[in-house]
């Protein structure tokens, strides 16, 4: 009897541990998730075919070109109303990264 007891309270720990091991990994997003919700706090306030674009660009497994990098921080710089050294000192970070 003591032994079915313990081979039941085994059991059912095993169990809580799965189940609460599989809940983890279903509320972790994915590296595709992850990758979407990046891009889309890159895009910022852009719309139309250009957010388009942008996100197409970001999503594909392809690093993105400098005429890419050129567009996406003239768009940000036109969004923010920049001009002069503030400007240039914006697109200057923008294009390094």
């Amino acid at each position: 009897m003591k032994k079915l007891l313990s081979l039941t309270a085994l059991g059912l720990a095993l169990t809580l541990g799965f189940g609460a091991h599989a809940a983890e990994d279903a509320k972790a997003p994915t590296k595709q998730q992850s990758k979407m919700a990046t891009c889309n706090k890159d895009a910022g306030d852009m719309k139309g075919d250009e957010r388009k674009a942008f996100m197409k660009t970001c999503l594909s497994n392809k690093p993105a070109t400098q005429q890419d990098k050129m567009k996406t921080c003239n768009a940000d710089a036109k969004a923010k109303t920049l001009k002069g050294d503030e400007r240039k000192a914006f697109m200057s970070d923008c294009l390094k990264k």
